[in-house]
């Protein structure tokens, strides 16, 4: 979970950096400036990160990354560090969801492997 207005309250001088260093490309461009949008993304990569064990510094923010289905749904797709990392621990098959209101973001994030 995290206060949509920590993103919203950054610091122009800061902001670029922290996006570039948060969100892949691709991310970027689907959500443009929609604060809301990128709070949950946020949420959703630390959640990600927690259901690997390891949270951010093990593996990287654009590791880790969400976008929107052809539904809406968030899709995950995982790079680098996460992906080995997922795959060493038989991390198979993952549901994201996440949600907003106007001052808060939310994600929980499933991680299941073989039975």
């Amino acid at each position: 979970m995290i206060e949509i207005n920590r993103l919203e309250r950054l610091s122009p001088a800061i902001k670029d950096r922290f996006l570039n260093r948060v969100y892949t490309p691709l991310e970027l461009a689907e959500v443009g400036p929609v604060t809301a949008s990128l709070a949950g993304r946020f949420a959703a990569k630390e959640a990600v990160a927690k259901a690997l064990g390891s949270g951010i510094g093990a593996i990287h923010w654009k590791d880790i990354e969400i976008r929107r289905g052809s539904a809406g749904e968030p899709i995950l797709t995982l790079y680098g560090a996460a992906a080995a990392l997922a795959k060493e621990q038989g991390l198979l098959d993952w549901s994201v969801s996440i949600s907003h209101n106007n001052t808060q973001a939310i994600a929980m994030v499933v991680a299941i492997g073989p039975g």
